[in-house]
């Protein structure tokens, strides 16, 4: 069992080395331990495996043999994702919103999760459950930097990793705000270099992701 403002400690305290969180989608999991490996290099070692794939529980498994890595389950969306998630070994859950059923299986399972927000009302709804850490999903699509700066008047208790659009080109724009902790981006890892298992690619990426 696990309160949510223990949740939201214990996301912030796996997050706070890291400006970036790889957002991976795997079709394969035989690449799974070199991608991590590689993100671990880089300095990139909190990471997002999203349960889209058949292979998804099985490459965050290999990852979570992979030392120094910090593997975590996204696009959770059902208390069964839940379970699917701990039991392929994730140190954190990530949902793209958030459902009381979600974050009841969550809490009674122990697992701290990262839940979902675009608006102001589902923040709040988030904060009165005791979660003071958030995602803020989709990030570009729900106004971006300027609509999460906004954000931090009304909400000053409230910090996001905003996910959904981030680049290498805007995600300094959203780490420079009070309210970002970090951001969640998949360019980290793209599907080109993924399949050609361009593993020094990669970990070169997660240097320039990792950097202050």
């Amino acid at each position: 069992m696990i309160a949510p403002a223990a949740a939201s400690r214990a996301l912030r305290r796996l997050v706070a080395p890291v400006p970036v969180i790889p957002v991976l989608v795997i079709a394969d999991a035989a690449r799974a331990r070199p991608l991590a490996e590689a993100l671990v290099e880089g300095g990139l070692a909190v990471i997002e495996v999203t349960f889209r794939t058949e292979a998804a529980a099985d490459a965050l498994a290999a990852m979570a043999d992979v030392p120094g890595a910090v593997p975590g389950a996204g696009t959770l969306l059902t208390p069964s994702d839940i379970d699917r998630a701990l039991a392929a070994g994730a140190q954190f859950g990530v949902s793209p919103g958030a459902t009381d059923t979600l974050l009841d299986a969550a809490e009674a399972a122990g697992l701290p999760m990262l839940p979902g927000a675009a608006t102001a009302t589902e923040a709040m709804r988030l904060a009165e459950r005791g979660y003071d850490f958030l995602k803020f999903f989709p990030a570009e699509a729900s106004g971006g930097a300027t609509a999460l700066k906004a954000l931090s008047g009304p909400l000053p208790g409230l910090a996001f990793c905003p996910t959904g659009g981030i680049t290498r080109e805007n995600a300094a724009a959203y780490l420079r705000l009070p309210n970002v902790v970090c951001v969640g981006g998949s360019w980290i890892a793209p599907a080109d270099l993924l399949e050609a298992g361009d593993w020094p690619a990669i970990a070169a990426l997660a240097r320039g992701g990792a950097a202050p």
